[in-house]
């Protein structure tokens, strides 16, 4: 295991803050005495809280394209393709819930132009999980339905998955609810054999 720097140290414990007091309401201040700071010690790390908000925001989603770049990039089929994106989204999840947290709660807090660059990337990646589905029922592997529907529960379904995520004393399993989330959209949209 890496060793946690000074400085994810500091992204992690400001993470965790934002999180509990939402972006608008944490203060520069309050990240300070959450880390027993001085101040002005927190512009050693980052320049300002929306570049904090910028910076995690764009690193997160930057993992979540790549992976799925890969996957659409890949010879699989299109079921195939699905399981492989709902495993990453899992396995991203589990390391970075309180991005992904971020991802989900905070992207409106982003100024522009940062804001339309994260929603077009955004786009971005619905359009490439609607793309697999076009694909899977043009193969007949999954049933004909609205796509852009489709694309938008499957999600829903995964972006609540952190807060499993954030209850240490759950400990859940990233495997295990990955193949829960696998079968329990498979019946939605996967023909039945």
């Amino acid at each position: 295991m890496l060793k946690e720097t000074k400085r994810d140290r500091f992204f992690s414990k400001t993470l965790i803050l934002i999180h509990k007091k939402g972006f608008k309401a944490t203060t520069i201040r309050d990240i300070a005495q959450n880390l027993h700071f001085e101040v002005a010690n927190v512009y050693n790390y980052i320049d300002s809280k929306q570049s904090f908000l910028e910076e995690s925001l764009f690193g997160i989603q930057q993992e979540f394209l790549k992976a799925i770049e890969i996957i659409e990039d890949s010879e699989f089929h299109a079921s195939d393709k699905l399981e492989h994106l709902i495993g990453s989204y899992i396995q991203i999840s589990s390391r970075r819930p309180y991005e992904q947290a971020l991802l989900v709660n905070e992207w409106r807090n982003l100024n522009e132009p940062k804001l339309q660059e994260f929603v077009k990337r955004r786009e971005n990646y619905e359009q490439k999980l609607e793309s697999i589905l076009i694909e899977g029922m043009r193969t007949g592997e999954f049933n004909k339905m609205d796509s852009q529907m489709a694309t938008q529960i499957i999600l829903a379904t995964l972006r609540w998955s952190y807060k499993q995520f954030l209850d240490q004393q759950r400990k859940t399993n990233p495997l295990a609810m990955k193949e829960q989330l696998i079968d329990f959209i498979r019946y939605g949209i996967v023909l039945k054999l």
